[in-house]
């Protein structure tokens, strides 16, 4: 089964990504956060914006 996130997925990774970034830049500057520091909130977001990675990754190499 292959994984489609058809034509308009350019801007949905775009957005996705611009998502991350803006969290991972709060997170870092306003809250304190830290990879590793065994937090639970950071961690998910970390675990998640890999997953997401790698599915896109995965469909854009078919």
């Amino acid at each position: 089964m292959a994984l489609s996130l058809g034509r308009t997925s350019s801007s949905l990774v775009t957005a996705i990504g611009v998502a991350v970034a803006l969290v991972a830049i709060v997170g870092t500057q306003v809250l304190g956060w830290e990879w590793g520091s065994g937090r639970l909130v950071p961690t998910l977001i970390g675990v998640v914006a890999a997953g997401i990675a790698v599915v896109v990754f995965l469909s854009r190499r078919r």
